[in-house]
């Protein structure tokens, strides 16, 4: 995935789009670059040069690694150039380190400038064609290419209008196959076409500065881009406003808007089973509102629609990540709100599991985020609200239930307060160092501590997964070098950077100045936390996490820093692992995401898709036979009545969720929850045995036992 379109999104989606668009036939202007620009361009390299982290040359290499960037950040699909065009400006391929270092930025216009005509006349042909008395024939045996990896640029136009063709054909095919008639899906397509058109006839020089300079940048890292003033502004009105709409992270993904994240406590998260990944096609406004057609638009017009007041009613048209390739799509009702801070908190509640002759008490507390309230705390509030302080008091009523351990939920925790993350540590491990940060300048600060006796002392487990990120990394991380409980889940995220940010004459530069290690002296970057014990995931790790980025800092490391441990024996761990893994085997809840795991990664895998009617409809009744199998399979283990037909099923499936929310209750079964409660009632039952209970240690600064 092009870094760019990844990590250039601002909070809340305020991040500037690929594909803008135009409006007539007509030519375009040329856009030129002005002279601010380049003494901005003068100014960020300047700057890399001297604070980014990474030590990078600006050579013949890193000229062919932009020029790469570039192209696939225009035309990631390999729709709009032709070979021959990419042929014409292979001239700059090891020219370009030449230019910016001579303040030059024509290659960078040139090349953007030979891409907007290209799309300018594409989607000009594309809405002729529609308008056309041209019938599309989807009873024909072809298929399209959807894997840009599987593409190569077309080699003349007429090459080009055959792709084109299967291409509208393809978006025809699936608004009819959604239940549109065929005269209205052509006339929709023709209103998307003309909206990039016009879109693609308001850009300016700025747009092609910001996308032309952040090919450089993310040759750094994918956390170092540039701000150009539109993005800047919005940047800073996402911030004044970001706790008002949807509470969901958006980007432009090929077209399409992609859902990066949801915000905890926020509306999508309270009111939705919407996931990272999900694309958003279409928005109306209230109950009855016109679906509008976002496909292709600009990511601040389609937060612009989707923003409203509180307590409005907003409606998405969502195309599943789990179906990302099938003609299915669904609506899902959002009243807008505030993203409140309480409901951002961490909360709490206890599982009961049977163990031996008795009933175990384990409780969970889940951590959305590491927050803290900055403004209470300055301004001396005692009661100002943080996860620290929150996790305090949850503590407090769990061991006043008489719960046998913790576990402590970190998955989809994107991070937040590096003294929070700290605070939290504190409460948990003995005092030591929680995690080193060394800076571009290689001085490693040890600074983050934890100072107390441990608040809570009892068995503990981390439970993570692919999004936990940051500071929650740096949490995890701590626990498991310490050996003070154990951590499950799937491989976090492995992001170990910090991000400062540095004015230019126009916009500002975000930049990675400083890079986190545990105590262990093992980076949490790239590499992530990897579990004491693997749970699967959803998430395909070759598109999400920081290792899927291809110019992502490495993982390495530095010494370690002495810190107790409590050496949790390798019998134990065996013991688990054995235990766990017969378990599963027989869980019917557990079964099933293995099913749908791999029902996921079968669809990743598709390459090219039919455009014959008959067999895309067949390829939807199959993958609908799929998910109605695996789910009876799951019932028959349960002992429930099979469902006879899918839409039973899916009738089911919508009321049990309506009763779920009647009764206070927001998500499905967690069997991954589950689970991890399970191994700390196991590790309890094993830890009770005197030969397996862990025994403190200490590490000196080589990382040796003694």
């Amino acid at each position: 995935m092009n870094l760019f379109r990844q990590n250039c999104c601002l909070v809340f989606g305020l991040c500037l789009g690929i594909l803008l668009a135009g409006s007539v036939r007509a030519e375009l202007a040329v856009l030129q670059f002005s002279s601010a620009q380049t003494e901005t361009a003068k100014e960020i390299l300047e700057k890399l040069s001297q604070h980014h982290y990474r030590k990078l040359a600006l050579d013949d290499q890193s000229s062919a690694e932009i020029f790469d960037n570039f192209i696939d950040t225009l035309d990631p699909l390999k729709s709009y150039y032709l070979q021959s065009d990419i042929d014409e400006f292979a001239r700059y391929r090891d020219r370009l380190d030449d230019a910016l270092l001579n303040e030059d930025l024509e290659p960078g216009f040139a090349l953007y400038n030979r891409f907007r005509k290209r799309m300018h006349d594409r989607l000009t042909d594309n809405i002729s064609l529609l308008e056309s008395d041209h019938q599309f024939n989807f009873e024909l045996e072809e298929s399209l290419v959807v894997d840009k990896d599987a593409r190569t640029w077309a080699k003349n136009t007429q090459e080009a209008n055959d792709y084109w063709r299967k291409r509208v054909k393809d978006a025809l095919l699936r608004l009819v196959l959604s239940g549109k008639e065929i005269e209205a899906s052509r006339e929709l397509l023709v209103k998307r076409y003309r909206t990039q058109l016009k879109q693609l006839s308001q850009q300016d020089n700025h747009d092609v500065f910001e996308l032309f300079i952040s090919a450089l940048t993310e040759l750094y890292d994918p956390h170092t881009s540039y701000l150009s003033p539109r993005t800047l502004e919005n940047f800073n009105i996402a911030m004044s406003l970001s706790l008002e709409g949807i509470g969901a992270v958006l980007q432009n993904e090929y077209e399409l808007t992609n859902i990066v994240r949801i915000v905890a406590g926020g509306p999508a998260d309270r009111e939705t089973d919407l996931r990272p990944g999900d694309k958003i096609i279409g928005v109306a406004q209230g109950e009855n509102g016109e679906m509008v057609d976002i496909i292709g638009w600009r990511i601040d017009d389609v937060v612009q629609l989707i923003r409203g007041k509180k307590d409005t009613v907003v409606r998405l048209e969502i195309q599943p990540a789990t179906d990302e390739n099938s003609d299915n799509s669904r609506i899902v009702t959002i009243v807008r709100d505030k993203v409140k801070l309480e409901e951002q908190a961490a909360k709490s509640e206890i599982i009961e599991l049977p163990v031996n002759d008795r009933q175990s008490k384990i409780g969970v507390i889940t951590i959305p985020a590491f927050y803290m309230d900055f403004d209470a705390y300055r301004n001396r509030d005692p009661d100002f609200k943080s996860t620290t302080r929150d996790v305090q008091k949850l503590l407090d009523q769990l061991e006043e239930e008489n719960v046998d351990g913790i576990v402590l939920d970190l998955r989809n925790n994107g991070g937040g307060s590096l003294i929070e993350a700290t605070a939290l540590t504190d409460l948990f491990i003995d005092p030591g160092p929680v995690v080193q940060i060394r800076h571009a300048n290689e001085r490693i600060s040890r600074n983050q501590r934890s100072r107390r006796t441990p608040y809570y002392q009892g068995p503990l487990v981390v439970l993570i997964n692919r999004l936990s990120a940051s500071a929650s990394e740096i949490f995890a991380g701590a626990i498991q070098d310490y050996g003070r409980g154990l951590v499950f889940g799937s491989t976090s995220f492995g992001k170990g950077t910090v991000q400062v940010m540095a004015p230019l004459k126009e916009g500002q530069l975000k930049f990675t100045e400083s890079k986190f290690y545990r105590v262990s002296g093992d980076s949490t970057q790239h590499r992530g936390v990897i579990p004491d014990i693997e749970f699967p995931s959803y998430y395909s790790y070759d598109d999400i996490g920081e290792s899927s980025q291809e110019h992502a800092l490495p993982w390495d490391s530095i010494h370690s820093v002495r810190h107790s441990v409590y050496q949790i024996p390798n019998t134990l761990l065996s013991q688990l692992r054995t235990r766990h893994a017969q378990r599963v085997a027989l869980d019917p809840d557990w079964n099933y995401m293995l099913d749908e795991i791999n029902i996921l990664e079968t669809q990743r895998d598709t390459t090219e898709i039919s455009l014959n009617k008959a067999k895309r409809e067949a390829l939807r009744k199959s993958r609908e036979a799929q998910l109605l199998e695996i789910e009876n399979k799951r019932r028959t283990a349960l002992k429930l009545e099979p469902y006879k037909t899918y839409e039973e099923f899916k009738e089911s499936r919508d009321v049990e969720k309506k009763e779920r929310e009647a009764d206070g209750e927001t998500n499905e079964p967690d069997p991954l929850l589950r689970e991890a409660s399970q191994l700390l009632v196991d590790y309890i039952d094993l830890y009770s045995n005197a030969a397996n209970a862990p025994r403190i240690v200490q590490k000196n600064a080589a990382g040796e036992y003694f």
